[in-house]
C-alpha cells in the first residue's frame, strides 16, 4: 500500500480528499500546515506528497523546497487554487512532478499520482548497480548522491531520473519529447520548462569533467556525451 502525506489546509477538503484517496487504496497521512508536514516527514516516510500552495504558518513553495533539500527521494505534486502560469512555473522549477488545479476530478488526482509511482519505479528498475561511474563522477542514485573527487552533489530523485535516462541514451540524439514523457509523463508547456531548468543544473553539476557535455540541439533535444 502506497503512503500519500496530505497538507491541506482546509478542512472539510481534505477530510474529502483523504477519504476518496484511502477508498483507491492508499495511506494518507493529513497534517494541516507546512510545519506540521516536515516535522512529520521522518516519521510518515511517504512515497509521494501532495502539497496545498496556499497554507498559514508554512506555504507549500516553502515546504517543497525543504523537502527536495532534506528528503530529494521524495515526489510532491501541488494543489492549488492559483491558475497563473508563473505559479505554475515556479512549482514545477522546484521539482514539483504535477501541479493541479483546483477544482478538479479526484480520479484524476489518483490517475496522476498512479503514474508518478509507476514512473519512479520504472526508472528505478532499470539500475542494476547502485553505483556506477559516469566520466571521473561516482552515481549513487539509491542514496541520491553524484560524487566528484572532494565534491558531493546531493540530487532530487527527478534529476536522479534524469541522469539515469541521459546516461543509458549517451552519445546520441534524445528528443525532447522522449525524455519528457520518459520523466514527467507529459509534453505541455509547463514540463517542458521544466526540463529545460534540470538540465541546466546537470550540466553545473557536470561540469568538473570536460569530457561530459550535454548539448541543445535546437528544434529537436539534447545529447549527453561523454568522450572517453
Amino acid at each position: 500500500m502506497k503512503h500519500i502525506l496530505l497538507v491541506e489546509d482546509d478542512f472539510d477538503y481534505a477530510s474529502v480528499l483523504k477519504q476518496y484517496l484511502e477508498f483507491s487504496g492508499f495511506k494518507v497521512s493529513w497534517k494541516k500546515n507546512g510545519k506540521e508536514a516536515l516535522e512529520s516527514l521522518p516519521v510518515t516516510k511517504p512515497d509521494i506528497c501532495i502539497l496545498d500552495v496556499m497554507m498559514p504558518q508554512m506555504d507549500g513553495f516553502t515546504l517543497a523546497e525543504k523537502i527536495v533539500d532534506q528528503f530529494p527521494e521524495t515526489p510532491f505534486v501541488f494543489l492549488t487554487a492559483k491558475s497563473l502560469q508563473q505559479d505554475k512555473i515556479k512549482g514545477l522549477k522546484l521539482g514539483a512532478d504535477d501541479y493541479i488545479v483546483k477544482p478538479f476530478e479526484v480520479e484524476e488526482l489518483i490517475l496522476r499520482i498512479g503514474n508518478i509511482l509507476k514512473r519512479s519505479q520504472k526508472i528505478e528498475e532499470k539500475v542494476l548497480e547502485q553505483n556506477f561511474t559516469i566520466g571521473s563522477y561516482i552515481f549513487d542514485y539509491e542514496n541520491y548522491l553524484l560524487k566528484h573527487e572532494t565534491i558531493t552533489h546531493r540530487i532530487t530523485e527527478k534529476e536522479a531520473q534524469l541522469i539515469v535516462f541521459l546516461h543509458a541514451n549517451r552519445n546520441k540524439l534524445i528528443k525532447r519529447e522522449e525524455i519528457l514523457r520518459e520523466i514527467w509523463g507529459n509534453e505541455d508547456f509547463f514540463s517542458g520548462r521544466s526540463m529545460d531548468v534540470f538540465i541546466s543544473r546537470l550540466r553545473k553539476y557536470f561540469k568538473e569533467d570536460s569530457t561530459i557535455s550535454i548539448s541543445s540541439v535546437r528544434g529537436l533535444g539534447f545529447e549527453f556525451k561523454i568522450n572517453n
